[in-house]
């Protein structure tokens, strides 16, 4: 492997390290204070500069990711706040939702609250605030190859209703900045359910600063609010007290990937120049969504692969557009986010 500019085996580094955690690894606690209390937290230490923390009390989601001790990520002012405190009611995601790296959307319901079908819906569903089941956290060596892979279940189910089964898959590589996921939605019940999916990636200061650019690949661009101008969209810019959210749909015309470029991130040497690259299948989730908050206490940036967009499930019913998963059916998505 490829660590600290040189090649190692791996009888080399354990040589070196009276332990291999001391270079990178997988660390398991539980937090105690506030409303984060009980929240079970899985941190992953890559060796080469990037450490994330996997959350199994939300739904296998990723809270604060770092670059060299860095934040890539952006955090909501709720902190990685305890399921227990969730109001699925209308917009109450809003008081528990963590920010983090990555919020799940979905599984039956993504975007706006309101009605479908006679069933009174939240805004972006459930699955981010369901505890994860059979969570397992290994690290293994492939010959001198080292990964860390975290997995789980998380089930949204109700009698009479949907039951969706979600099994995740979250990798990295020793000495690589990386993140793998693999995602599969299994349909247990006997009759057909709707599915509805987004990735919510989120990322913040300082990776976002007014020199940062985001570079979307074989898209073309509209705005959600007819109103609204794309201008800027590729751009970030400094917080703005009075700044407005603004929605973006991207329609993807061949393999996506979003690239954020910040020339200028602030290592604690000095200055170096950073990329975050989000790449996915576009067979299952051919759709992307942005989210553009700059806002003065928010400033957020959203990159929201998904196989829908967010008026809400009875949006997508009206325009047809609603995915339905058969019985015993499965759907598999593929991520991959990359440092450099």
């Amino acid at each position: 492997m490829k660590l600290y500019g040189k090649s190692w085996s791996r009888r080399e580094l354990e040589a070196r390290v009276g332990k291999i955690e001391q270079i990178a690894g997988i660390k398991r606690f539980v937090t105690t204070e506030g409303n984060e209390a009980g929240v079970e937290q899985i941190q992953i230490r890559t060796g080469a500069g990037l450490s994330y923390y996997i959350t199994p009390s939300k739904g296998l989601d990723i809270s604060l990711a770092e670059f060299h001790g860095i934040p890539i990520s952006w955090q909501s002012p709720n902190g990685d706040a305890h399921p227990a405190y969730y109001d699925a009611a209308g917009n109450g995601w809003l008081r528990t939702a963590s920010g983090g790296l990555l919020m799940t959307c979905g599984l039956m319901q993504v975007g706006a609250s309101g009605e479908d079908d006679g069933e009174r819906l939240g805004l972006h569903g459930r699955i981010h605030h369901t505890p994860a089941r059979q969570v397992t956290a290994v690290s293994n060596w492939f010959e001198d190859e080292m990964e860390m892979r975290i997995s789980g279940e998380v089930e949204e189910t109700s009698i009479f209703g949907g039951c969706l089964r979600l099994s995740r898959q979250i990798r990295s590589r020793l000495g690589e900045n990386e993140i793998f996921i693999q995602d599969e939605v299994r349909n247990m019940g006997f009759q057909r359910c709707p599915h509805m999916i987004l990735y919510h990636f989120n990322f913040g200061f300082p990776l976002l600063s007014e020199e940062t650019a985001i570079n979307f690949k074989d898209t073309s661009v509209q705005a959600r609010e007819s109103e609204n101008s794309i201008s800027g969209y590729q751009e970030w810019q400094a917080p703005d007290a009075n700044y407005q959210e603004r929605v973006y749909y991207h329609h993807i015309h061949g393999e996506p990937e979003v690239q954020i470029v910040n020339k200028h991130f602030p290592l604690h040497d000095g200055e170096t120049e950073v990329q975050v690259t989000l790449q996915w299948s576009s067979d299952t989730l051919p759709k992307l969504v942005q989210w553009k908050m700059p806002g003065a206490g928010t400033h957020v940036l959203g990159i929201e692969p998904a196989n829908c967009h967010v008026g809400g499930r009875h949006k997508e019913r009206e325009q047809g557009t609603l995915v339905f998963l058969e019985p015993g059916e499965t759907v598999k998505y593929n991520l991959r986010l990359i440092l450099k």
